[in-house]
């Protein structure tokens, strides 16, 4: 099964794919997380990506689809794969589909999560991950028993750069302004679900179920 997971930062795309990848035996494919990777290993690429994700622009086209479609040739996604973060641009969703055409392959569905910019700004700005682990808490919907401490592995807890509330205003209209045609362009080919991204996690996941079957 191959799916795209399309959402605005902040409307728990990455619950929900740790949700999907255990369920289905999927490899979660996200180009923030290749990007930080590189970002904390100091690559060139890295170092690249840093700049923009640092005003919370987004890194162009052509980097973007170079790293994406490199990685989709790796064997774990021989029977399928779940990417998130990509395509970010109709631009990238054309280039994808001309990718996977080559290959003999195609998206079965693209997951839409909706959330009002309100509710992002919230959950956003109240983010923190771990520095050691990367495990993420928010300070009011889900904080960490003590203040700054992960529960996992004791490792400090930190707000990302691009978590602040201008970095994440500007984000989030980045998304709408940038992504949101791809609403319109999976509509067209007819594979998109359009999933309520406020209706609390567990919800979420039976919708998402309920689309791609048991």
């Amino acid at each position: 099964m191959n799916l795209i997971l399309l959402g605005p930062p902040g409307a728990g795309k990455g619950t929900q794919a740790t949700r999907i990848i255990e369920k289905y035996g999927i490899p979660h494919i996200s180009t923030g997380d290749i990007f930080r990777k590189n970002i904390k290993e100091g690559t060139a690429l890295g170092k690249k990506a840093q700049e923009y994700m640092n005003k919370g622009e987004l890194v162009p086209d052509d980097l973007v689809i170079e790293i994406a479609t490199t990685r989709l040739l790796e064997e774990d996604c021989k029977e399928g794969f779940l990417l998130d973060g990509f395509p970010r641009t109709v631009y990238q969703a054309e280039k994808l589909d001309e990718f996977l055409e080559a290959h003999g392959k195609k998206i079965d569905k693209v997951l839409d999560i909706a959330v009002e910019k309100e509710e992002l700004m919230t959950r956003l700005i109240g983010r923190r991950v771990c520095k050691a682990c990367g495990a993420t808490y928010h300070i009011v919907n889900m904080p960490p028993a003590k203040e700054g401490i992960c529960d996992v592995c004791g490792g400090e807890l930190y707000q990302r750069s691009d978590d602040t509330e201008e970095t994440v205003a500007n984000r989030i209209e980045v998304y709408n302004s940038q992504t949101m045609p791809l609403v319109d362009y999976y509509t067209e080919k007819g594979n998109i679900a359009h999933i309520d991204g406020a209706a609390g996690l567990d919800n979420v996941f039976t919708a998402i179920v309920n689309v791609l079957g048991e």
